[in-house]
């Protein structure tokens, strides 16, 4: 993909053309030279190395600003003396700098001479006509004749191609140009842009065009004083008195403050209205005289803005509340500047006391202060507040629809959102940017928001505001969050800027969708660019690092945010924390949490979590102690972690302790949160509480049933488990993989194999689910424990994938408990061969030959293993602790009674089979673990229990 992106960029600049041949060396050779003030640029060795280098376009845009041609001449001169061919960015510069200065022959010659022209250069030449002219028939012409030339090699163009045509039209006094153009505009969707048909509005009022320029005033989203004072003149200068008034009457009911030229329009027409119209209008003029020149409402209000633009909006709060006590008349500006200042202090009640104010003093029926009610209260998190508000508004505009969308957007209730939505649609007004990435927002967490946000797409590219850098950035996000990449990656290559959001989003994009190494190449990509970085991309990269566990480039990105600051950020220092933890690396993340002044929930939870994923569930509840102390209340996530560790610890104490917690907190309801305690009680031993509790979710969903089988199979409950799958079955709720797990497990355990194989069948048949090795292993040992061994080797042959070695192991074991030497000895030479120095095969093998007094296949199956050099190597530490136990107590006198070893092997083998007996170990671990008041339930009482060494 980036290969794709430097490649376009690439061809952006490849263009190279023969500016025009009368342009020679020789041509300039008599010109000035450069300003003195430029000479720095001209000493440095790399200006004539390229033709985009930047000097050329300072100097381009100094000779623009001081419309000094000479120096542009000059200019142009040494870029071709420097034997550089100027590409088409360039040579747009040029052209702009020609028509700038007045030069059309020029700019329309480098035009002319251009092989392959953008919208740029078309709009740059455009420009240099609607320059020239006025007062000139021809260029005017010229011009149209350009733009139908135009319209027929560029499909796309924008309101900068539309700006200088309009200025054509003004200039010309045709009135049928103007009405090509606003019909043009009509049909590539940008005759409702607020620079375009506040043109028209003006050209179609000059040209006495009052209807037509009434109409588009009418639908236009927002309108200045300007505009307002365009028509006020129209209807004066054409003589519709009545018109004007009422037109006046409309733009004191907007909000806005009629100035002196506004009301003089008024006055101009007074003679034509009735004698209560002429006083209204002279009663205005009085009051709006004694308001500006009395009051001093303008200073006022500049001191309430002064206030909130550096940010003390509780000095702006202090000064409005001496502003009324000092009796002055407040407009509609005060109020939208005062509960601007009230929303960034949360103070609901003091917002709520202005609104009562606008309500007494009649300010509520303007736009612009129901729009700053709107926002003061979606700021507040009252978006029901607002919504009352905008439903009560009589008069609304884009503004106000955008922000009660955003309203419901960042209070989570995005369906309100995209219902607002499509109601502005049906209203009629044109959307904009805001209006689009707003909606998008939302339609990102609906379930149908991919469906959703490909509509809108469409809608942003009819009305040609795709290409805004707060449409694309919010296309790209939203498609990257449904996981459909193709279309993001397509928006993001063909953006024609990249801004810091659309960055990352699209690192964010890739790591939503598993592909954290895409992340951190384009990461890679925009930091070489010289791209500016902030916390929210060094957060990401710092992700993606902890998805690929690249702890050294994670060590890097940690360095970096040190060097730059970034690592203040509590986001970073938890992204970096989260990072070290997925690594493994705890004693980094130790370190880097002790550093973090506050931690907040998410960096807590993130270093509990981090605790019990790497075996360390005992500092894991010693921190959750220390979170509870600082003050920080845990959620439902951090529970569930702390109910795991409680798990894996088997303390059930512990677990019940959390568990209290949670139901003080009123978590204890939480799916997420019951299925770990589920499972917590289920391992720690007690099936009854996991069943207690499970009974009284509310909401049981697959996960939840799956935990409380798993944990009847593992306590030995077969039938149980059946039941349970059976109530599952009856309550609708869909079994999958792991439920079956649990059903075959459960049959393994209890014999159940008539069973095993019709839930077998039963989850291939009916639901689909192709069975896994897990599966399989269950089924084969439920026919190994029944002693069907040949029927589970057979089953193992037969599976589609190549079985394990621990389904090998298993079905070896149910060889030997059932003597099948013959099943016993081809499984244990698959086993050999898939493990070769595993030693639980040739122990296995030699147990199966002994029981059938097979002495010469025991030895040699014993010399194998001796000949391989294949150790029996006890595995677990309780076993080495034995040994050295045995060492000891021999030496203290102690023989151990052989005799009640059955089997026919040495004396040393039958000492091992008494030290390693498995209830043995089990009954010693029980007394080392409890107090020495506790009972030890035993079902069997074995004949080598009597003699505890």
């Amino acid at each position: 993909m980036y290969t794709q992106l430097q490649a376009n960029l690439k061809l952006k600049h490849k263009h190279t053309y023969v500016i025009f041949s009368s342009f020679t060396k020789d041509t300039y050779r008599n010109l000035p030279s450069f300003s003195l003030s430029l000479l720095p640029f001209l000493q440095k060795s790399h200006f004539s190395s390229s033709s985009s280098s930047p000097p050329w376009f300072s100097i381009l845009r100094h000779a623009i600003s001081t419309s000094d041609l000479l120096l542009g001449k000059s200019t142009h001169a040494r870029i071709l003396n420097s034997s550089q061919i100027p590409d088409r960015f360039l040579t747009n510069n040029l052209m702009t700098m020609y028509s700038r200065c007045g030069s059309l022959v020029y700019a329309r010659r480098l035009f002319d001479k251009m092989p392959d022209r953008d919208l740029i250069s078309w709009n740059s030449i455009l420009a240099a006509y609607a320059h020239s002219g006025e007062g000139n028939a021809e260029n005017v012409m010229e011009g149209f004749r350009l733009f139908r030339s135009l319209r027929e090699s560029i499909t796309f163009t924008s309101r900068l191609t539309l700006a200088p045509l309009l200025k054509l039209c003004l200039s010309s006094g045709y009135v049928w140009a103007s009405e090509t153009v606003h019909g043009y505009a009509l049909k590539i969707g940008l005759v409702w842009d607020e620079f375009v048909s506040g043109a028209l509005v003006n050209i179609y009022s000059k040209f006495g065009k009052i209807r037509e320029a009434k109409f588009l005033f009418d639908g236009m989203q927002e309108r200045d004083i300007v505009l307002w004072k365009v028509m006020l003149r129209a209807y004066a200068e054409n003589g519709f008195g009545e018109e004007v008034f009422h037109l006046f009457a409309g733009l004191h009911r907007s909000g806005l403050c009629p100035d002196d030229e506004s009301v003089q329009c008024v006055l101009g027409v007074i003679s034509d209205l009735g004698k209560r119209h002429e006083e209204q209008v002279q009663a205005y003029a009085i009051k709006l005289l004694l308001y500006n020149n009395n009051s001093n409402v303008v200073l006022w209000n500049k001191k309430l803005s002064g206030y909130l633009q550096v940010g003390d909006n509780h000095g702006a709060i202090e000064c409005f509340v001496n502003m009324i006590r000092s009796n002055v008349q407040y407009d509609s500006v005060t109020f939208l500047v005062a509960l601007a200042a009230v929303a960034g202090t949360d103070n609901l009640n003091l917002g709520q006391q202005i609104h009562g104010t606008t309500l007494k003093s009649g300010f509520y029926s303007a736009v612009i202060v129901g729009n700053s009610l709107i926002n003061m209260y979606s700021k507040m998190g009252c978006v029901w507040f607002a919504q009352k508000v905008f439903s009560e508004m009589k008069e609304v505009d884009l503004i106000s629809w955008n922000s009660m969308i955003s309203s419901y957007t960042q209070s989570g209730l995005e369906k309100e959102s995209v219902s607002l939505f499509i109601n502005l649609l049906r209203s009629g007004l044109r959307t904009d940017q805001f209006t689009l990435a707003s909606v998008l927002r939302a339609s990102s967490s609906l379930p149908e928001g991919l469906h959703l946000s490909k509509q809108i797409h469409v809608h942003a590219i009819k009305n040609d505001i795709v290409a805004d850098s707060f449409v694309s950035t919010a296309l790209i996000d939203v498609y990257c969050r449904n996981g459909s990449m193709a279309e993001a990656e397509y928006l993001f290559e063909n953006k024609d800027g990249f801004d810091l959001a659309t960055w990352n989003a699209m690192i964010f994009g890739y790591i939503l969708s598993n592909n954290s190494q895409k992340a951190l190449e384009l990461f890679s990509h925009m930091h070489t660019s010289g791209e500016r970085l902030d916390e929210i991309t060094i957060a990401t990269a710092v992700k993606a690092c902890g998805c690929l566990l690249m702890l050294k480039q994670g060590k890097q990105m940690h360095a970096y945010a040190m060097k730059s600051g970034f690592d203040l950020d509590l986001c970073v220092s938890s992204g970096i924390l989260d990072m070290y933890v997925k690594c493994g690396a705890m004693v980094d993340a130790h370190s880097i949490f002790n550093d973090i002044p506050a931690p907040d929930d998410v960096a807590w939870t993130t270093m509990i979590s981090g605790c019990v994923d790497n075996g360390e569930e005992d500092l894991a509840l010693s921190i959750y102690h220390q979170m509870r102390l600082s003050g920080v209340v845990p959620d439902e996530f951090t529970f569930a972690i702390l109910v795991k560790a409680s798990s894996c610890l088997t303390a059930l104490e512990q677990g019940r302790q959390i568990h209290a917690n949670l139901i003080k907190l009123d978590c204890s309801s939480d799916p997420f949160v019951g299925i770990s305690l589920v499972d917590m009680y289920a391992k720690c031993g007690n099936i009854e509480d996991a069943y207690i509790l499970f009974k009284r979710m509310d909401m049981r969903n697959t996960v939840l049933w799956n935990a409380m089988l798993v944990g009847l199979a593992q306590h030995g409950n077969g039938e149980e488990t059946l039941k349970l799958f059976e109530d599952m079955k009856a309550h609708g709720v869909e079994p999958d993989s792991v439920t079956f797990i649990g059903v075959l497990s459960a049959c393994s355990y209890t014999g159940l194999v008539s069973e095993a194989y019709e839930n077998f069948h039963l989850m291939r048949e009916k639901y689909g689910i192709e069975p896994e090795v897990e599966h399989y292993s269950f089924l084969v040992d439920a026919l190994g424990r029944a002693g069907r061994t040949k029927e589970a080797g057979e089953l193992i042959l037969s599976m589609p994938f190549e079985a394990s070695a621990s389904m090998h192991r298993a079905l070896l074991g149910a060889c030997r408990v059932q003597g099948d030497t013959e099943t016993g000895k081809w499984v244990a030479e698959k086993l050999m061969a898939l493990e070769p120095f595993d030693s639980s095969a040739y122990v296995l093998l030699s147990n199966i030959f002994a029981a059938a007094n097979q002495w010469d296949d025991v030895t040699s199956a014993r010399g194998e293993m001796k000949r391989k050099n294949v150790k029996k190597d006890p595995a677990d530490l309780i076993f080495a602790k034995v040994e050295g136990l045995i060492k000891r107590i021999k030496e203290g006198g102690y023989v151990p009674d052989t005799d009640f070893v059955l089997l026919d092997v040495e004396e040393e083998e039958k000492e091992c089979a008494l030290y390693y007996y498995s209830e043995k170990l089990a009954r010693t671990y029980g007394l080392i673990s409890t107090p020495p008041s506790s009972v030890i339930p035993s079902n069997k009482e074995p004949s080598c229990l009597r003699r505890l060494p």
